[in-house]
């Protein structure tokens, strides 16, 4: 199988796992970077953005969690983030997504998963790019958590701006009711429709006051944006 060229960071404290990913990216021709502690690992990752971070949450230190944090933070650009741990438990997992990881690993894995997960995020079109996204006139900063049209500030509620920035992470694709449910609640939504108030009250803040609809519905399929110019 013919890869794209990469540079993967990680960010290990284990010697026998960082041995075995160094053999296993390196047959693959995968050029990798081995850090063992939290801050080196982060001052690695700002100095020189690998186009995948793979984190464990385990680190002496700056652990996992704080090291997501930071890069979110200080990072000029989307750095994607794959976050290997120990736990299995979801509250573990909603932590990991909360301080900015985009996906999620349970030791032990079998390393063709692991290699199937950093090209998946290597691809996606937000890698490498700027902390600020922009579709049409529209414009979410990912840093500040600032929201933009046609160069007026938008107030939107948290929930709904999670699910703004899953939209415009995925735009121009259609994401699915189950795939947002996933991104904002991590599988354990709410008793009640968790999206059903929320899409209102998204609309209500970046739709209602232009004359041209951002946020639409594809029936049957889930939800997407469409730029407005």
């Amino acid at each position: 199988m013919d890869l794209p060229a990469l540079h993967i960071l990680v960010i290990e404290d284990n010697p026998v796992l960082r041995d075995n990913l160094e053999v296993m990216f390196a047959s693959h021709g995968i050029a990798t970077t081995f850090v063992a502690d939290g801050l080196s690992g982060l001052q690695a990752a700002l100095a020189d953005p690998p186009d995948v971070l793979v984190l464990d949450l385990g680190l002496p230190g700056l652990d996992g969690l704080r090291v997501c944090e930071r890069l979110r933070a200080q990072a000029d650009r989307h750095v994607p983030v794959l976050m290997l741990t120990a736990r299995d438990a979801l509250d573990d997992r909603l932590l990991g997504f909360r301080s900015g990881a985009d996906d999620y690993l349970v030791k032990p894995f079998a390393s063709a998963e692991l290699l199937a997960r950093c090209l998946a995020l290597s691809q996606r079109h937000r890698a490498g790019t700027s902390h600020v996204l922009r579709i049409g006139s529209l414009s979410i900063d990912r840093r500040s958590g600032l929201v933009q049209r046609e160069g007026r500030t938008l107030q939107i509620q948290r929930t709904a701006r999670q699910l703004l920035l899953a939209l415009a992470e995925a735009w121009p694709r259609t994401l699915t009711r189950s795939e947002l449910v996933e991104r904002i609640w991590g599988g354990a939504p709410p008793d009640t429709d968790p999206l059903r108030t929320h899409l209102y009250t998204l609309r209500q803040a970046l739709d209602r006051p232009f004359p041209v609809p951002m946020l639409k519905t594809v029936h049957g399929v889930g939800f997407r944006l469409e730029a407005d110019s």
